[in-house]
Formats: structure tokens, sequence, C-alpha cells
């Protein structure tokens, strides 16, 4: 779209509407095509406001909700206030505008394979530039941070013996308790790290760009679990605002950016699979895709005691695939990465309540519920970007009528509404939990992709400007703010 048109959509906007009751699609019509209303400007304007009110509420009132733990913090975000221009903001407001002006339509036209192709590429170097706006350190300075994985990495010498020792090292209490990282995951995270350093990708640098490499494979994942669902459309209108969102902040230097990938993928195989003699494809195909796909989430279970949560997207996966035969298959290929490190010498069911003690001794204990309840979702608008509000406001208004749930049933577009209240439903479990106060717009990366869905949902004007929208947040917080990740 040109700035002109831009302008044009933009005083269509803001013209006042009669509120009419949703239209019913008709063949081969899509819910993004009927009318929005106000919904969406009333989601958009929550969660702007649930972002002032978690950032100027604690100073105002004096409440100590320790984002951090010195006095730099700038709640809701575990980051602090710092302006700077770098070697990475030309390329990224290059980049930016790039965007705006031909993602939308590059989505629509590309061949399938090519889209994939391009939006991995575009995904990696809008993580990149936006990482260099700090220079060479914005890649290196998470993961070389002491603790962090990769330096503990460094210090291992024995494989056997870290298991064997591993959930006994998890309370402060012992004399050589590990880092707050190792500490609160299990030790597949720390395991991949080592691998890195065993095949000499063990340096600062090496091992960054090994993660944001990775991590640019999530959104396609996605997209490829979308068209596996019947839903390629919905995939193409989604594709910019899924790869150029402001995660990509985080996403970049983050290690939970490598779990996002892994839980994606692991999804995407269980769409494969659910799907696969719809396509036409013989039982043993089922069977293999299933399979990867338990193998992969397993091992998500080993990564983050949080991504049990992935379970809710899976189940709604087999439901809009209408098949329920993956389900045992990629059950018990899920059990066996849990049972082997099992038998190596941790067992997860023994280290998540010694983690849960070690969680309320630290910071855990010490950070308010009654503010992170509600600071945690205005720390995830920080990542989503702020247009996420006018999505899941759109998701509520398709669910709020019978009328318009029957019109969302008949497109392939109740996909993408399945999936992304799905995702909503995984952030309200773990944002009750207890287990996720501050710092969630690292840890819940792995529920981000899917929650953006709901994008796709709304109209073709909205997703224009929320483009911009979202692209103006990411270059915001990377260039006002030190985010720690």
């Amino acid at each position: 779209m040109s700035g002109e048109g831009a302008f044009r959509t933009l005083g269509a906007m803001a013209t006042p509407s009669v509120t009419r009751p949703a239209a019913v699609p008709g063949p081969g019509a899509t819910v993004a095509e009927t009318p929005a209303g106000r919904w969406p400007w009333v989601g958009l304007a929550v969660v702007l406001l649930l972002v002032v009110a978690a950032t100027v509420v604690p100073p105002l009132v004096g409440w100590d909700v320790l984002a951090r733990d010195d006095d730099r913090g700038t709640p809701p975000t575990h980051g602090f206030v710092d302006v700077k221009v770098g070697l990475g903001t030309l390329p990224a407001v290059v980049l930016a505008l790039l965007a705006w002006r031909y993602a939308a339509g590059l989505a629509a036209r590309l061949p399938w394979r090519a889209l994939l192709l391009v939006s991995f590429l575009a995904g990696l170097a809008w993580m990149v530039s936006l990482a260099l706006v700090d220079g060479e350190a914005g890649l290196t300075r998470v993961l070389g941070n002491p603790y962090e994985y990769l330096p503990t990495a460094r210090e291992v010498d024995s494989v056997p013996v870290m298991l064997d020792e591993y959930v006994d090292r998890i309370p402060y209490a012992h004399p050589d308790n590990w880092v707050v990282h190792v500490a609160g995951h299990p030790p597949l995270a720390l395991l991949f790290f080592v691998g890195l350093v065993r095949i000499g990708l063990g340096g600062d640098l090496a091992a960054a760009l090994v993660v944001v490499v990775l991590a640019a494979t999530t959104a396609v994942a996605v997209l490829v679990a979308l068209r596996a669902l019947g839903a390629e459309a919905a995939a193409r209108r989604v594709a910019p605002l899924l790869v150029l969102a402001p995660s990509a902040v985080y996403m970049a230097v983050s290690a939970d950016a490598l779990f996002a990938a892994v839980a994606a993928w692991g999804l995407a195989a269980l769409a494969l699979g659910a799907t696969a003699r719809d396509r036409g494809r013989p039982t043993g195909v089922v069977v293999a895709w299933s399979v990867l796909a338990g193998l992969l989430l397993g091992c998500c279970v080993l990564l983050s005691y949080g991504l049990p949560l992935l379970g809710l997207l899976a189940v709604t996966i087999l439901f809009l695939a209408r098949s329920w035969l993956p389900l045992p298959v990629a059950a018990v290929a899920a059990l066996v990465p849990v049972l082997l490190m099992a038998a190596a010498g941790f067992a997860w069911w023994e280290a998540y309540p010694v983690l849960h003690e070690r969680y309320f001794d630290g910071l855990g204990g010490e950070r308010t519920a009654a503010y992170w309840a509600w600071g945690n979702l205005a720390a995830l608008a920080f990542a989503t970007g702020p247009l996420v509000g006018a999505g899941v406001a759109r998701l509520a208004q398709l669910g709020v009528t019978r009328r318009a749930r029957t019109a969302l049933a008949a497109t392939p577009d109740r996909v993408v509404a399945g999936l992304a209240a799905a995702a909503l439903a995984t952030i309200a479990v773990a944002d009750v939990s207890g287990m996720s106060k501050a710092e969630v717009e690292r840890i819940w990366l792995p529920f981000m992709p899917w929650l953006l869905l709901s994008l796709a949902l709304l109209p073709a004007r909205w997703r224009s400007l929320g483009l911009a929208l979202q692209l103006v947040c990411a270059l915001l917080v990377q260039h006002l703010l030190y985010t720690s990740w």
C-alpha cells in the first residue's frame, strides 16, 4: 500500500459507522472480509491502556514490583530505558519500510515454497538487524551472561555426572547450586549448548547465530501447520504480521527462541500427521509424522517446565483436523525423551517440586502477584505488539453470537481462530499458575506466534496499517529499551 493509500485508509477507519450485525461469509469468502465494527478498536485501546498502567502505576503508588533485582528496572519489562542508535538501525528501518510496502503483496502472490523461504530470510534479517542496534553485543551479551546456559555448558566435563546431580544442585541451599537459568529449566537446554561447545560452536557469537537461525524457522513452522490444516489463505494473510512481529526483538537473543522453534515444529508435524490421510498419504506417513511430533513435543517438556501447556494447542490441532489417530502415537513418542532422561538421572516429576521451592525462595517469592497477574499481560504486549489486542477482540467478537460462530465454522478461518483461542487459554493458565511473574516477554515466546494468528481475522485495512504499527513498535522497543534479552 502506498503512503497516499494508507492515509485514505486511515481516514476511512476514523469515520464513524453504524454498528451492523456481522455478515455471514458467502461461498469462498473469509471471516476477514466481514465487518469488524468497533471491536478491534476497543481491543487496541485496552492493550494500550494496560501497557500505560503497568508502566506508570508502580512508580506513582510506590510499588516495588521487582521487575529486576536492581534499581534500573522499567516494569512491566525486564529492562530499563536505554535510548540508542546503532549498527542495525539503518537496515532495520529500511527493512520495515520495504515490508510495509511489499510484504502483503508478496505473501499473497509468491508460490508456497518461495513464501516459506522468503519468510525465513526476512525473519532472520529482521531479528539480526534489530539485535545489531546494540552492535555485536546485541547478539552475544545474553548467551554470554554468567546466569545463562552457555558459560555453564563450557564447564561441563561429564554429561552423565551433570545429569545425575542436576536436581540436587537446583536449591539455593546447595553450595554449588546452578545459576538461575540452568536451575530454572530441565537439562535439555543446557545439553543443547554443551553440544554446541563440543562441536566447536561454543563461542558467544557462534552460539548466538545458531540460535537466531533456528528462531527464524518458527514462523515457517506455523505457516506449514496452517496449510496442513487447510488454512493457506489465512497463512498468507498473517505471514507478514507473524514474521515481522515485535517478538523478533526477543527471539534474536534468547534461548527461549530455541524452545519456540522446537514447539512450532512439533505442532506442525502433528498437523501434518493429522491431515496426512486427507492428502492421500498411507498410514505409515501418519505414524511417521506423529512420532516426530511426539519426540519434539517431548523434548519441549525437557526444555522448559512451562511447555507441557503446549498440550492445549496439540489437542486443538487434532480437533481442527478432525483426526485423533496421531494422539496415541504422539503421546507414546513424547514419553521417550522424558523417560530416557529419567533413566540418565533426571526425573522431571522429581525436579519440578524442587524448582518450585527455589523459585519462591528467590525473586518469584518477592515479586508481587497482585501486580504481575496483569502486568504480565502488558509485558506480553511489548513482544506481540499492541495489535494483538485488536486480534483478540476480533476473536471474541466472532465467538459472542451463534450466528458469528456458525459463519466462522463454515470457513477455513476456523483454524486460525481455534489456534489463537488455544494460545490465549494457554497464556491464561501460565499467568494464573504464579510461576511466570515478570520476564514473560521471553518466557512466553513459544506461545506468541499462535496468539498472533488472531490477526488473520482482522479486515485488510486493519492488517495493512496494523503492520506499520507493529513495525514501529519493534523499532521503538529496540531503540528505547535495554531489553535484557
